[in-house]
């Protein structure tokens, strides 16, 4: 079933022109200039991606070519069709998945499907041919009587849009589809989004966190503070970057060490981790010369040139706009911080047979880990996988069926309440009060942790100085955005000084220059000897773990350092195999590839 262009537009034309599109909202009594007079034109039959950091914009441009807001000034022309002027018949052309797609969990895969027909007004003679279509190319066939609520996130992304394409759309707009979502459940996405645009000439307008999803677009359009900064494929924006990205190894220096020395160095702009050594991208006039400088008295170190990536281009970019963060200054003081040198720690977290069943159902089976202090360490897993259930036993949210866990030196099957004082928790999603200010927040957590006049104090005011929310002090929570709800999530699980910190998700949906940001303060808090212990779907930010466990259908298939498992899965083709691929490997091979278990 084809989506083509509509009866009196030509195949040729944009599929969507944005003219002069300015966008204004109040917000707390000031006036906030969410767009600028941006204009854009993306070709049919395309994949064009919507690139920008936090609050550039993204989700508010996305609201309007789906008519959803109405802009201040400018004109929006979809497929032919003034969305201004004719927003009924722009709709029948559309389709919009926001990022909370709007899935009813108490009714199942084949319920939510119907439903979403009767809403586009599909005719019911074409519907089993469209099912049979969308479960086969979202793969959730076997999966029609399932609860929407039992099923996975990435089979609940997966059915999202199936419901946005039970009636095939010309344009379709895609909001951050794949936050949250495990890697190989984004690589079924992708495959999907490129089908659509072979087989049925659909023209997609993406917006990701994810620059590696940037790469596979055929256009990007970056956008900052309401403005575009640019478009074009993402190749010509690495093409200007030309001669300005390497990587240092030095075994005699940890890649901590090695990446904040980097990061300081006159003449670098970007510095981020990868396994055993660090990326760099050289400030416009810098080169080899000035990153050899900064790590000149490092032995055995080594830089070499690689090939400049969209994301070199985007932080640079980014970075010329942006005030410079200012390094973390110490946040806790603690015994046995991690030496440059990898040297053993204690362990302060310990799990034997650990074991959670719902009713006949095992959520986690059987798993046996350490976790010394200091340590970073990575909790990774396909949706499903079993990782926030662990997460929650470790951090005495839920009671173990069976086994062991300890947690600075407490056994959490009778002492959690103990334990508890000793950790600090940062949630998958923003779990604060919204309702409440930044400073009440943080007051409030503080009683919560016990902290009591002067120190109470102390610890506010580092809050609001050392995450820069003095500003915010004042502005309800949930007003904030993504970067700033984050450091203050962050912000409050430190409060009391915390020995062991962990991290669910934490950076999901965060732009790249925030996800830098958080990593240099967890990278300072692990120096000083906190642990850390966390989940992500980033495979990226997995490099900066000192050792990983990846867990599938509640058991875990390997455990190592990343550089470890990397060589793992070494061959001809591909001698520098990343995480992400180690991890689909390792995933495909523990669970079939498919999701039955994840969803169970």
């Amino acid at each position: 079933m084809s989506a083509g262009a509509p009866p009196g537009v030509a195949p040729q034309a944009p599929a969507l022109i944005l003219e002069d599109v300015s966008k204004q909202f109040v917000a707390g009594g000031r006036v906030v200039q969410a767009l600028d007079g941006v204009s854009a034109q993306i070709r049919r039959a395309s994949v064009t991606g919507l690139i920008g950091p936090d609050g550039a914009g993204k989700t508010t441009l996305m609201r309007l070519v789906a008519g959803l807001l109405l802009p201040q000034r400018g004109r929006i022309t979809a497929l032919g069709i003034d969305v201004l002027k004719e927003p009924l018949k722009a709709h029948e052309v559309l389709g919009y998945m926001p990022q909370r797609f709007g899935l009813y969990e108490d009714l199942s895969v084949q319920e939510n499907l119907d439903l979403y027909a009767d809403l586009h007004g599909v005719p019911r003679q074409a519907r089993p041919q469209r099912y049979a279509e969308l479960l086969a190319m979202t793969g959730l066939a076997l999966f029609t009587r399932r609860l929407a609520g039992r099923l996975s996130g990435g089979m609940k992304q997966k059915l999202g849009l199936a419901c946005v394409l039970v009636r095939p759309p010309g344009l379709l707009l895609l909001d951050e589809p794949t936050v949250g979502v495990d890697p190989l459940s984004r690589r079924e996405l992708w495959k999907i989004v490129y089908r659509l645009v072979e087989e049925t000439q659909t023209t997609v307008l993406l917006s990701t966190a994810y620059l590696d999803e940037a790469e596979r677009c055929d256009e990007v359009i970056l956008i900052h503070e309401g403005r575009v900064l640019g478009q074009g494929p993402p190749r010509d924006f690495s093409a200007r970057l030309h001669g300005r990205s390497f990587v240092v190894t030095a075994p005699a220096v940890s890649t901590r060490h090695l990446q904040e020395r980097l990061a300081a160095a006159p003449g670098v702009l970007d510095a981020i981790a990868q396994g055993d050594r660090v990326r760099v991208v050289s400030e416009e006039g810098a080169g080899l010369g000035e990153v050899r400088r900064a790590v000149a008295d490092a032995a055995g170190v080594s830089v070499a040139p690689v090939a400049a990536r969209f994301e070199d281009a985007f932080v640079v970019m980014l970075s010329e706009r942006a005030t410079p963060a200012k390094a973390p200054r110490p946040v806790a003081e603690h015994e046995n911080a991690a030496g440059a040198g990898g040297a053993q720690r204690p362990g302060v977290i310990a799990v034997h047979n650990l074991s959670r069943r719902f009713g006949d159902f095992y959520a986690v089976r059987r798993i046996s880990f350490t976790v010394g202090r200091g340590e970073i360490f990575g909790l990774l897993g396909a949706n499903g996988a079993g990782k926030s259930t662990t997460f929650r036993m470790l951090c005495g949210l839920l009671p173990a069926s069976e086994g062991t866990l300890e947690v600075a030196g407490v056994n959490l099957r009778h002492a959690a309440a103990r334990a508890r004082q000793r950790i600090g928790y940062m949630a998958q999603r923003f779990s604060l009060y919204g309702n409440l200010t930044v400073a009440e927040n943080l007051r409030f957590f503080a009683r919560a942790y016990g902290l009591s006049g002067a120190v109470r104090r102390e610890r506010l005011a580092w809050a609001l100085e050392e995450f820069e929310l003095g500003p915010f002090a004042d502005a309800t929570s949930a007003e904030l955005p993504l970067g700033f709800k984050q450091r203050l999530a962050l912000a409050a699980a430190l409060m009391h000084r915390p020995e062991i910190l962990f991290l669910d998700e934490p950076t999901s949906g965060v732009d790249p220059l925030g996800r830098r940001e958080f990593w240099r303060r967890i990278n300072a808090l692990a120096e000083e000897g906190v642990t850390v212990l966390v989940t992500t779907h980033i495979m990226e930010e997995a490099e900066y773990c000192d050792r990983l466990v990846i867990m599938a259908a509640g058991e875990i298939l390997a455990e190592g350092s990343p550089q470890a498992l990397k060589a793992r899965f070494k061959t001809a083709d591909n001698p520098e195999p990343s995480v992400e691929d180690a991890f689909v490997a390792l995933v495909a091979a523990g669970s079939g590839v498919g999701e039955a278990a994840d969803a169970a």
